[in-house]
């Protein structure tokens, strides 16, 4: 039976404990669990680096992309009630985009063609939609989604649909794996879909039957001395750091990338998953729909950029390891992971029965802690 051994999660905690104190990090907190029983919960460093703040255990964090497996959830529990199929198209909740072209480059002119198909759900949930995200990459519609403004806030998640269909896609639905605005667009259809605003919708489906009563789109005010903060100056280039605001409600309730939670709000929906839809007696998906989540959906589809790692492919929310090798990071096949742009992560191997969360708020340093977090956790493993 695995175990987790006491020298390698010690080694985990002085490893992260060496960065704040060299000043990369202002701090984190990391938890570890082997067969559901978190084995680790170490808070590092300070909640906010100019204040001297210690890190609390009930810190509130930007998880910014880790929002997208808990709406992914969301969505299949509608799938199980037969309120939407995968198969539906886009355009059937939301008609804006019933008739999408595709950007083709030539000679740095545009040529729009008629997609090849309609984007479906499922395209959405497997990043497959032909959409893309303006701050990775420098094409004609990266550029288009930049002068729109695609990330303000201010739009609510219907007229934030409303301007993206009028902009080109970047490739045809189907074509290629390119993360992407699609799950802000599968918020919308699932507010389509029931009638609710998003985050209510997540509140009533998920937050509250699971206990995870810090995690929301904002913080209320009483709440905001828990608010972890970045460095206020990059530790590489000496740039302001600019994350997010959580303490006012955004118009626009980011089914990609705007909930805050805490370790412990997150942990739980790690539990439900590692459980494979139920927690304490609650379900709220079943068993088959959960590893149906975290099964890999795109086989032969062609990976663009390099968000995922060789070795591995996506599911419905989630990245999937499909080889034992091939990854500069150790892992299991069937291991699922994400993470979030200012420096959350987590990784679930059901192999292994092990789940790990990191949650820092360092967004250029993200992608270093998020490997070497890997690392750490099965350097531990016995």
């Amino acid at each position: 039976m695995a175990a987790l051994n006491a020298k390698g999660l010690q080694r985990l905690r002085s490893v992260l404990q060496s960065h704040v104190d060299r000043g990369r990090i202002p701090g984190a907190i990391a938890a570890v669990a082997l067969g559901g029983h978190v084995e680790c919960f170490e808070t590092i460093g300070r909640l906010d680096a100019s204040a001297g703040t210690p890190m609390p255990a009930d810190a509130i964090f930007r998880i910014y992309s880790m929002t997208k497996p808990l709406v992914s959830l969301a969505a299949l529990m509608l799938a199980e009630e037969g309120r939407l199929q995968l198969t539906d198209e886009v355009a059937a909740f939301l008609p804006e985009f019933g008739s999408q072209q595709v950007a083709v480059e030539e000679g740095g002119a545009i040529r729009l063609v008629a997609a090849c198909r309609p984007a479906t759900l499922h395209d959405l949930l497997r990043h497959t939609a032909g959409l893309t995200y303006e701050f990775l990459g420098d094409s004609a519609v990266q550029r288009q989604y930049r002068d729109a403004r695609v990330a303000d806030r201010s739009r609510s998640n219907a007229e934030f649909c409303k301007l993206l269909a009028t902009l080109p896609l970047a490739h045809h639905p189907g074509a290629c794996w390119e993360y992407s605005r699609a799950t802000d667009v599968l918020g919308a259809v699932l507010e389509a879909a029931t009638g609710q605003p998003l985050g209510a919708l997540l509140r009533e489906r998920i937050f509250e039957p699971l206990g995870m009563k810090d995690t929301g789109f904002a913080v209320p005010r009483e709440q905001w001395h828990r608010i972890a903060q970045p460095l206020e100056r990059d530790p590489d280039n000496g740039e302001a750091v600019t994350l997010l605001d959580p303490r006012t409600a955004p118009a626009f309730e980011s089914a990609g990338g705007g909930l805050v939670s805490t370790a412990a709000d997150y942990i739980r929906f790690l539990r439900l998953l590692r459980n494979r839809g139920q927690l304490e007696g609650t379900r709220l998906a079943s068993r088959k729909t959960v590893e149906w989540m975290t099964a890999d959906h795109l086989g032969g589809i062609p990976v663009r950029h390099d968000l995922l790692p060789p070795g591995h492919g996506f599911g419905l929310g989630v990245a999937v390891r499909t080889a034992v090798g091939l990854a500069p990071q150790p892992g299991s096949v069937g291991q699922y992971c994400w993470s979030g742009i200012a420096g959350t992560y987590f990784l679930v191997d059901p192999a292994e029965d092990l789940f790990a969360l990191l949650l820092l708020q360092a967004p250029n340093q993200r992608i270093y802690y998020r490997n070497l977090f890997r690392h750490l956790v099965y350097a531990a493993l016995d």
